[in-house]
Order: C-alpha cells, then sequence, then structure tokens
C-alpha cells in the first residue's frame, strides 16, 4: 500500500494546562475522504489544529506523506501541502472576493494549485461575485471561498472544518458536490463535520472521537450496521 497522505500516532495536544488530545491516532491514504464525527468537546477540532501546529503544545507523531511535522512551525507544515479551512472561515471584510482568492501564496512543496479559471468553474458564484467585499458574500459563498482559497495554493491534502454548519439545504448540497468533484481530482480529505446526512454518502472511512481519543473506525460500508454504535457514541 501507498504511504499514508496523512498518519497521526499517539498525539497529544494541550491548551495552556488543559490537556485536549490523549493519544489520538488516524491514518489517512492518499485520494480518501474520511470523517471526524464526534460529540462537541471531543477533540475533533483540536486534531485539525493541531495536525497544523496551531495549538500551545502537541507531542506523537504527525506525519505527512511519510514526512514527521510533530516539530515543525506552522507555515512549513503547510508547504507540506496541507491546506486547513477553519470553522471561522477568516475571509477578509476590506477585500473583495477575488482579492482573497489570490491572497494566499502558492506552496513550492504542494502539488501546482488551480486556476483561477478553473476555481471559477467550480465556483461559478464567486466569478459572478468577484468583485463584492468579502462580508457581503452570502454564508455558502464564503465558504466555497475560504475552500477555494485553498485550492489555489497547490495544496493536495484538505482539512475542512464544519464547512455545511449553518447553511441552507441547497448550499449543503453544492458543498457535496464539491467535495465529490475534488476526490475525483485525486484530493485528500480529512472533514470534521456535526451534519452526519452531510458527511455519510461523502466518506469512504470514519473515525469516532470521544474524550480527546478515537473510539471507533469503520469504513462507508459498515455504516448500516454501526449506526446503533453511533447513535450511542454521538447521542443522535
Amino acid at each position: 500500500m501507498s504511504t499514508p497522505a496523512l498518519e497521526i500516532t499517539d498525539l497529544h495536544a494541550w491548551y495552556g494546562e488543559s490537556h485536549i488530545l490523549h493519544g489520538a491516532r488516524l491514518v489517512v491514504h492518499p485520494g480518501e475522504v474520511v470523517t471526524l464525527l464526534g460529540r462537541n468537546g471531543a477533540g475533533r477540532t483540536t486534531t485539525m489544529r493541531a495536525i497544523m501546529g496551531l495549538v500551545g503544545k502537541r507531542q506523537g507523531s504527525i506525519k505527512v506523506a511519510g514526512q514527521e511535522t510533530i516539530h515543525m512551525p506552522t507555515y512549513k507544515v503547510a508547504r507540506c501541502g496541507l491546506g486547513y479551512c477553519p470553522e471561522e472561515r477568516g475571509i477578509f471584510a476590506s477585500l473583495s472576493c477575488e482579492e482573497n482568492l489570490m491572497l494566499p501564496p502558492a506552496l513550492s512543496g504542494g502539488g501546482k494549485g488551480m486556476s483561477v479559471a478553473e476555481i471559477y468553474e467550480m465556483f461559478p458564484n464567486l466569478q459572478e461575485r468577484r468583485h463584492s467585499p468579502g462580508t457581503r458574500l452570502s454564508g455558502g459563498e464564503q465558504q466555497m471561498l475560504a475552500v477555494a482559497r485553498i485550492l489555489r495554493t497547490g495544496a493536495t491534502v484538505l482539512l475542512l472544518d464544519e464547512i455545511s454548519e449553518g447553511l441552507a439545504p441547497v448550499i449543503v448540497q453544492a458543498l457535496a458536490r464539491m467535495i465529490q468533484a475534488l476526490k475525483a481530482r485525486g484530493f485528500t480529505i480529512v472533514m470534521v463535520e456535526q451534519n452526519f446526512r452531510f458527511a455519510a454518502p461523502l466518506a469512504d472511512r470514519f473515525y469516532v472521537m470521544e474524550h480527546g481519543q478515537i473510539a471507533l473506525e469503520f469504513e462507508a460500508r459498515e455504516l448500516a450496521e454501526r449506526q446503533t454504535m453511533l447513535n450511542a457514541l454521538l447521542g443522535v
């Protein structure tokens, strides 16, 4: 089997004195869509932030395409081809949609980024709104812009945190089509999702987090037989 796109082993993470992750582990293979499930406070977003080096302290192992990154600063982690889309999106109010899109530099260590033309083909809404201030965009358009901005850099592993949260069903459907299109292009995607109906048809594999650890791992084909256990773990 090929080298994992992302491999986490015995990961611990802290915010100040608060010990959030307690030996988390997961493996994501190239081209996979993997979803992290769990209740609020289970450690899913902290896992994403720890991968990028955005926590106070972390220890363990985080390998990106076989390269150890646990001691790297965030900008070097990004250069390994990782793109992080946080829940808060980070759209700059003073910049237009297109200026937001063009802001991040290309990653020298990543793959070739998507061109603006390719991005506008995938996100026609953004082309229509390219001159609009960032905060004049709808919530769905801001979410599309946050993802599109990463695609332009050349990142090949996408970390997407709650991208469907608070959005209208028609926009959530558009985001699902986006993820399917990105997977078809060979991107590797790790999603944190509360919206199980959104995540279920998209993911190849699932990890369920509880108390900063992985409580359950299963493949998409096992979804039906795991449903009762999932309901207990997720409280749904």
